[in-house]
């Protein structure tokens, strides 16, 4: 049964909705309009949570519902419901109807097809029973309280969705995807002569449930997070001030995701909110620095078959060799600025409108070896990885704060620092990377990105790379 198939059954058979009469609603809905749809959606959502010895939380959630969607020019009528029925789905097209009362609009060509697929359409909700999960969840903690003495608590979180959707335009037009989610997060508190300390790793992807359940995927994770809780007893306050910044691989990337790649959406740049607005074919990055989004990656938690207005995801160009080449679009700002969806359109649910979203966004290796990076600094701050930090997408300002970073003396890894954050703007770091590792890696898979008040899965990732002269806030 091919997705179209399986999203019939879910969406038309077993709710006796006719698919005929959607698709006429849908017709007389969009008459008139620049563009819309209707979207579909049924989701499976499956967490745990064990914390200190206990399985603290337990839920699972289905939802059901659909969103529908007008454009004209510039303005969008957009209705949902979670009832799906024939009723319903006419009270929706009566209220986005009105957006194009009195215009004529020329309605967009729907996306072209696709025969690709990054992920296999298994429900990780099945196929592991409930109290496997939980057994899974308690061998974890009985893992990292064993490995040493100094593990205080131990928090583990489990969760996985299938989301299945179906996209229909007028004319009958229709696509579908089913995307399967799963991630696992370890947290691990020690103590040593009074102090207490934490480290965490998640993992994650659209994949099954079964590489999760596998020993050999959930130890090396847990046996990293005790190593950064363990770490951490013995780092010193991180110095303040300018200096060399070496950003490590892989998970590093969440400033350039937040920093960068959020000021190259294309409604930002289109409504000239962006710090990167107008500047297209312009120098915004030191030479050697390309930045790609990508959501073909294989099993990845950002990747998309299909983006959520039915547009095949790709691999899209943002930065090459230092030169700003491209925005993530999708359906209503390509139109409005001349160019086409780059299969970026995304949304959190039925409930909200697509945005211009990021997929995996990824800067490309370069030639340097990590290790040479390393040596080339005198005196400087090696960041592994970073937690929370805010960005404000109209100037590219940022802070981050690093979970774990190091000192670097005389071209060597020294001492592990706490404290350290990371200040600037994103073309100041773009401008400042004097050299580009050959180690690019992808995170982990534990990304999820908020805009207007939606979150979704994405992913992020690049290599070693030396920062010049950028501002350290710490402790010391």
């Amino acid at each position: 049964m091919n997705n179209l198939q399986q999203t019939d059954d879910l969406f038309f058979t077993r709710t006796g909705l006719d698919r005929a009469a959607a698709e006429k609603i849908v017709d007389q809905a969009l008459d008139n309009a620049d563009d819309g749809e209707l979207f579909l959606e049924y989701s499976q959502t499956e967490g745990l949570v064990w914390d200190d010895g206990k399985l603290r939380s337990a839920s699972f959630d289905t939802t059901q519902g659909f969103g529908l969607r007008a454009v004209s020019d510039e303005a969008t009528g957009y209705a949902h419901a979670v009832t799906l029925d024939e009723h319903s789905l006419k009270r929706a097209a009566e209220t986005v109807r009105a957006i194009s009362t009195g215009h004529s609009g020329t309605m967009a060509l729907p996306p072209s097809g696709t025969n690709q697929a990054y992920y296999e359409p298994a429900n990780p909700l099945q196929g592991q029973a409930f109290e496997d999960k939980i057994a899974l969840l308690q061998e974890v903690d009985a893992y990292v309280r064993g490995r040493d003495p100094r593990v205080k608590q131990v928090s583990v979180y489990w969760s996985a969705d299938w989301q299945a959707v179906q996209i229909m335009r007028r004319g009958g037009w229709r696509t579908a995807d089913i995307r399967p989610l799963v991630r696992m997060d370890i947290s691990v508190v020690t103590e040593q002569g009074g102090r207490r300390e934490s480290g965490h790793i998640g993992f994650g992807g659209r994949q099954s449930a079964a590489r999760f359940m596998n020993p050999a995927e959930w130890q090396s994770m847990a046996d990293e997070a005790l190593r950064v809780a363990l770490l951490n007893l013995d780092a010193v306050d991180a110095p303040a001030g300018e200096m060399t910044v070496v950003l490590g691989p892989g998970s590093p990337a969440i400033l350039l995701h937040e920093a960068i790649g959020h000021g190259l959406e294309g409604d930002f740049n289109r409504k000239q909110s962006s710090a990167f607005a107008g500047l297209m074919g312009q120098r915004v990055a030191a030479p050697g620095v390309t930045v790609v989004d990508d959501g073909t990656v294989d099993q990845r938690r950002g990747s998309l078959t299909i983006d959520d207005e039915g547009t095949p995801t790709q691999c899209t160009t943002l930065i090459e060799d230092g030169i700003l080449v491209g925005y993530m679009q999708d359906r209503l700002s390509a139109r409005l600025m001349g160019t086409r969806s780059t299969g970026n359109g995304r949304r959190e649910s039925f409930a909200y409108q697509p945005y211009p979203r990021m997929t995996n966004t990824i800067m490309r290796a370069g030639t340097m070896d990590p290790a040479e990076i390393i040596a080339s600094v005198k005196n400087g701050l090696y960041a592994v990885d970073f937690g929370d930090g805010q960005v404000d997408i109209t100037n590219g300002k940022f802070v981050f704060r690093a979970e774990e970073a190091y000192l670097i003396e005389n071209g060597k890894i020294t001492r592990p620092v706490k404290g350290a954050a990371l200040v600037g703007t994103g073309f100041e770091a773009l401008q400042r990377v004097s050299m580009i590792g050959n180690d690019m890696k992808l995170d982990t898979g534990l990304g999820t990105c908020g805009k207007n008040g939606q979150g979704v899965p994405v992913g992020n990732g690049q290599p070693t790379i030396r920062l010049d002269r950028m501002t350290v806030g710490g402790r010391g």
